[in-house]
């Protein structure tokens, strides 16, 4: 899946690591020296999201004081991440398409197209097939983004990954503090395996980074039920 330039539509919950799936699916592939270039369709308001993802020319608009590449453009030869999907308006959706269908672009503002060469993955929380029924998502563009499907479960539903993902958040976050690495007692681990984390994936981020601040050189089972258990 990784190697091949297929589109991927990455289904999940919210904090499930839907753009770990996105980045690992980049970082394995051929593209992987190229840029990977995310875009929180959600995050930018509909007004914006033409000019966010295909660029502008100078005076396309009141506040377009300078030419501006957009995001298809920056991910060229490499990955574009289009997440929450679902909420991209139609018109935008309409000009992904063409993108999509023709590996080119046009700026706003400009009548000339330019062409990427850009892999697309794209992530959403929502049942895109019932937002097609509600007209609220184009199908053609879904059929479009859906050639591989990643269904992406719940934290809950793979309890077996937690000791992994809390080993990776433990040596990933005393790295981003410049701390010494620390360790956990496997009872604390037991107990972070049983726990519900209806935040998923970025829930636990959160505890493990806690757990590192609030605890010394090793996480003990105390140390969870004092700062983990119950805190949500």
């Amino acid at each position: 899946m990784a190697l091949s330039d297929a589109r991927v539509l990455v289904l999940g919950a919210n904090g499930t690591g839907k753009e770990l799936v996105a980045h690992a699916l980049h970082d394995q592939s051929r593209r992987a020296g190229g840029p990977f270039i995310e875009v929180n369709c959600a995050a930018i308001p509909s007004e914006l999201i033409e000019s966010e993802l295909f660029g502008h020319e100078k005076g396309a608009f009141t506040s377009a004081i300078k030419q501006r590449k957009g995001k298809f453009e920056q991910a060229d030869g490499g990955t574009l991440f289009l997440d929450e999907i679902g909420d991209m308006s139609l018109s935008a959706q309409a000009k992904v398409l063409r993108a999509l269908q023709e590996n080119r672009i046009c700026r706003v503002g400009s009548d000339k197209d330019i062409e990427v060469n850009v892999r697309v993955v794209a992530a959403t929380n929502k049942n895109l097939r019932h937002e097609i029924e509600l007209g609220n998502f184009r199908e053609d563009l879904y059929h479009r983004l859906s050639v591989i499907v990643v269904r992406v479960p719940t934290l809950k539903e793979r309890a077996e990954d937690i000791p992994a993902l809390t080993d990776y958040f433990i040596q990933k976050i005393c790295a981003e503090y410049g701390m010494e690495q620390k360790k956990i007692e496997p009872k604390a681990l037991d107990e972070l395996c049983g726990m519900e984390w209806p935040g998923n994936i970025r829930e636990l981020r959160n505890v493990v980074e806690r757990l590192i601040i609030l605890s010394d050189k090793t996480i003990t089972l105390e140390d969870v039920n004092t700062y983990a258990v119950g805190t949500f």
